[in-house]
């Protein structure tokens, strides 16, 4: 047996054309799965779906912006009319309209970072699930963040949201686990994404936060590849409700998000 193998199932990722998506696109098509590759813009996800074809697997793209319910629901229907099913799903896009101090946010970037951090990936996580649940079987992970395990100076309204995702992922693997769905997040620290570029880009700001990682880097989008595939895989078919940091240490040490 294969623990990694991923062969005969579909997968759909949010926020698969760049960053974190992109490298557990790759990942899991080159274990086999067949891959839905979703982001806002159509020619970023046929760029990516092409790339995955090129490279042996098999994908196609379908655009979706997460803060609007309606194309969650064609990404959900394009996926199984593409390939008949979704047997795993990767919440990973995620949006940070604001840093700063908590209670100088407004409304407008209060509400939409709620809305697409938390409560639309409950909403995409229920159009999956009945159909995960009527075979049996399901995996959904979600990329949460260590910034979920700790207070933040200006990452305050982003970590309500990972650690609403955590308990969100905590509360669907009890209600699904009869059903053979297993929900999971991973917890990455700093990682060089084009979304996190203003936390590392900055020479100095890039070595305060280095200076929390006993690994000795900041992360790379294949960092997390592994964990995701692994939690989609045979090989955690134990693990449910649970938020897994992949942070180069810096939790244990104190680092991560400023």
């Amino acid at each position: 047996m294969n623990l990694f193998d991923l062969s005969g199932k579909v997968a759909v990722i949010t926020g698969g054309t760049r960053g974190i998506g992109r490298a557990a696109a790759e990942a899991m098509a080159g274990a086999g799965a067949k891959v839905v590759v979703s982001s806002r813009k159509q020619d970023a996800c046929d760029e990516a779906a092409v790339a995955i074809n090129e490279a042996g697997g098999e994908a196609v793209g379908i655009a979706c912006n997460i803060s609007h319910v309606s194309e969650l629901d064609a990404l959900v229907s394009g996926s199984i009319a593409a390939f008949g099913k979704i047997d795993i799903l990767v919440c990973n896009a995620a949006v940070n309209p604001y840093m700063g101090p908590l209670l100088d946010i407004d409304d407008e970037a209060y509400d939409k970072t709620l809305t697409a951090n938390v409560k639309n990936v409950l909403r995409l996580c229920g159009l999956v699930i009945p159909g995960m649940a009527e075979r049996k079987d399901g995996a959904i992970v979600i990329v949460s963040s260590i910034a979920a395990t700790k207070g933040s100076m200006a990452l305050g309204a982003y970590a309500i949201t990972k650690a609403a995702d955590v308990q969100l992922a905590r509360n669907l693997a009890l209600e699904w686990g009869r059903s053979n769905i297993r929900v999971n997040c991973v917890l990455p620290g700093l990682v060089k994404t084009d979304m996190a570029r203003a936390l590392w880009q900055d020479p100095d700001r890039h070595e305060r936060a280095l200076a929390g990682y006993p690994i000795g880097r900041l992360g790379e989008p294949e960092d997390l590849a592994g964990a995701i595939l692994f939690l989609a895989s045979p090989a955690a078919t134990w693990i449910t409700g649970q938020a897994i940091p992949v942070d180069g240490g810096a939790t244990i040490a104190g680092g991560g998000y400023s």
